[in-house]
């Protein structure tokens, strides 16, 4: 079983997957380097182009059940994808803190506030989850994270996060 733990950068995935203990762990951009998958930079964006299919078919030949960690996981052929989500109001302090640009900042929020990856991962996995880590130390999103992997999704259906209120007061 492959499973994705994805989500717009600063929902807290490196945190929370840090924790987990069930399942072995692989952080996308250790995979990206290990096979050489950088295909240039988006200057703009200050960020890695990352040739998606290379990776893909690297992880295809993998054998065992892992957790991917990364906001690329759910591309790479799992069979679930659990999807972090975070208030963007809070996502904005926490990029802020790692010294990101305003228009980084901007373009992460709006694509939380608009279920980017959500919607993505819908596309293109058989199972998809989300977790609201808003409020959650990331012992607790582990946590959650391991009750999906166990079985218990159930508890954390699709569509059970809404910023529409929250961005409803940008304007």
């Amino acid at each position: 079983m492959k499973v994705a733990v994805t989500g717009t950068p600063g929902v807290g995935k490196t945190s929370a997957t840090a924790l987990v203990r069930s399942i072995r762990v692989i952080r996308v951009n250790d995979l990206v380097d290990e096979y050489d998958a950088i295909t240039g930079t988006d200057e703009e964006r200050g960020s890695k182009e990352v040739d998606v299919d290379k990776l893909k078919a690297a992880l295809s030949k993998m054998d065992g059940d892992m957790l991917l960690e990364g906001h690329l996981s759910h591309l790479l052929g799992v069979d679930i994808a659990i999807v972090l989500r975070c208030s963007p109001a809070v996502l904005r302090e926490r990029l802020e803190l790692r010294g990101w640009s305003a228009a980084k900042v901007m373009e992460n929020m709006e694509a939380e506030a608009v279920d980017v990856i959500l919607v993505e991962a819908l596309g293109c996995v058989p199972k998809t989850c989300e977790i609201d880590a808003t409020g959650m130390s990331s012992e607790a999103v582990a946590k959650a994270i391991e009750e999906i992997i166990a079985g218990e999704s159930e508890k954390y259906p699709v569509g059970n996060v809404d910023w529409s209120q929250e961005v409803m007061s940008w304007f």
